[in-house]
């Protein structure tokens, strides 16, 4: 195996296990006033579950998204069944729908607990805490899913709801400078 292929086969691996911990969510924000346009058809349409969620998908692009989050607050916590898509690393996007389609909240006004639906069968595992924690990218409050409870404890994700039922996230790894696994979409089911 050449050292290209060997990279690109950890790269998989590292994102696949971050995927296993991605997270879902599903009530809803503040409404804000009318469509945020963030450039180059980089839109969030808090009327338009639809076109928000293809925008953070196809539209975005990695600045566009970061900003998008740092310009959300926590929001309202996801609650009941969700679906999830990976917008990054570009690798794991592809081959995220056969390892993960989203997250069961199981949530009140505080937070509560939560587990990934996993494989395209949607079987629950890797549950995982949920609760208002600083966020890692920029220290503003947002929703933790932390899951030290479950086999993956090095997995910490964190969303904020981005438009009234759309939360957009992040999974870190608990290690040395907590490297970004992924960055994903979630909305009810």
């Amino acid at each position: 195996m050449n050292a290209s292929r060997r990279r690109l086969t950890s790269a998989l691996c590292a994102a696949v296990a971050g995927l296993l911990v991605l997270t879902p969510a599903a009530v809803s924000a503040d409404s804000g006033a009318g469509i945020a346009d963030y450039g180059n058809g980089c839109v969030l349409d808090p009327g338009n579950r639809a076109a928000t969620i293809d925008s953070l998908r196809f539209r975005c692009n990695v600045t566009q998204q970061d900003q998008i989050y740092r310009d959300s607050s926590a929001g309202a916590i996801a609650s009941g069944l969700t679906n999830g898509w990976v917008t990054r690393p570009p690798q794991l996007e592809a081959v995220a729908p056969a390892l993960w389609i989203g997250k069961v909240f199981r949530t009140g006004p505080d937070g509560g607990s939560l587990t990934n639906r996993v494989t395209g069968a949607g079987i629950e595992a890797f549950p995982a805490d949920v609760y208002r924690a600083s966020s890692i990218l920029d220290g503003r409050l947002a929703w933790a899913l932390n899951y030290a409870p479950s086999p993956t404890p090095q997995v910490y994700d964190e969303i904020r709801e981005v438009t009234p039922g759309v939360w957009f996230g992040y999974s870190w790894w608990r290690e040395g400078a907590w490297p970004l696994l992924a960055a994903f979409v979630l909305a009810p089911a």
